[in-house]
């Protein structure tokens, strides 16, 4: 559909006609340098035709003003993938996610080489949400605030690398810069999904206090702990088979998602973790119809065009006055 976004500047048309009567004369002077509607232009046959430079620039303002009243093609209304809900993504980095415990394509890959793999398919499939990213270890920081551009999240998180943020593990931290930025938006869906292979050493607030918090300000909290039961490991008298998730506190993890009405997850090997991920996609379903938005494009080129060409065939007889004496 065609139609013009400004379509009161219409009533601009009659301005040259309105300056023209209200305007006093000028003086013969001045009216020597101004182009004269009575101009003569001479024809292949030596004979004169009327100037046409009042219709030229008639059109000219035409065209100058139907540019200014911006003129548009409208689109089909198409429907939107916004689910208003605020999403942060919370991965630890502490030493211990250097541990090669996972298998990733059959090959053995660290903890947080598989959280890098599989959670970029989470973060493409989360089209629709808000999504931040925060990384913690010793220490929690904000690395992405909440945007649209889950791009630059992922791209992010695939930077990031084991020990960037300390080698222990700040689990209350992370929670806590999570529910002040959530806390902070008008929308009630607000997510966090924190991924974790340890047990809280760090940090100036304990992961429970932190839970109370993200429940007073609506904030669902999923909780994945990642490390395999059984590793074997070479040893002095051969090898042996050890628990590389020993200090996993899986019982702090389920506590944190009860208090805050999300889940734990325990993913001991890739399978389980690509699993957490897509049930946390069925708990946090994307909105089948979202706001409906009519792509626009801009046509004020071509009349503003057509404007200028206008102009310059109007100005041509002021520039040819010899020919036009001839």
């Amino acid at each position: 559909m065609f139609e013009f976004a400004w379509p009161w500047l219409f009533l601009l048309l009659p301005l040259p006609w309105l300056l023209r009567r209200m305007l006093p004369p000028v003086t013969p002077g001045q009216a020597l340098h101004l182009p004269q509607p009575g101009l003569r232009l001479a024809d292949a046959t030596g004979g004169t035709v009327r100037s046409f430079t009042p219709w030229l620039l008639a059109l000219a303002w035409l065209c100058l003003v139907a540019a200014a009243a911006r003129p548009q093609w409208v689109g089909p209304p198409q429907a939107q993938q916004r689910s208003g809900r605020a999403l942060f993504l919370a991965v630890d980095l502490s030493g211990s996610m250097r541990t090669p415990d996972m298998e990733l394509a059959g090959q053995p890959v660290s903890r947080f080489g598989a959280v890098k793999a599989i959670a970029g398919n989470f973060i493409d499939r989360r089209r629709g949400d808000e999504m931040g990213l925060i990384l913690f270890g010793s220490q929690a920081f904000l690395v992405t605030p909440l945007t649209w551009d889950l791009d630059a999240v992922r791209a992010q998180l695939q930077g990031a690398a084991v020990g960037l943020a300390g080698t222990e593990t700040a689990i209350g931290d992370a929670i806590a810069i999570a529910v002040k930025r959530l806390s902070a938006l008008p929308e009630q869906a607000r997510v966090l999904v924190l991924l974790t292979d340890g047990v809280n050493n760090a940090g100036s607030i304990t992961p429970l206090e932190a839970a109370r918090a993200a429940k007073a300000a609506g904030v669902r909290i999923y909780t994945v702990g990642i490390g395999a039961t059984r590793m074997r490991v070479p040893g002095f008298f051969g090898s042996q088979v050890v628990n590389p998730s020993a200090d996993l506190d899986a019982g702090m993890l389920t506590k944190i998602a009860d208090e805050t009405g999300g889940r734990f997850f325990r993913a001991t090997d890739s399978d389980q973790l690509a699993d957490a991920y897509r049930a946390i996609d069925a708990l946090e379903p994307m909105p089948q119809h979202g706001p409906t938005l009519r792509p626009r494009k801009e046509w004020f080129t071509w009349p503003l065009a057509a404007a200028l060409l206008l102009w310059l065939l109007a100005a041509l007889p002021r520039w040819r006055p010899a020919e036009a004496a001839a």
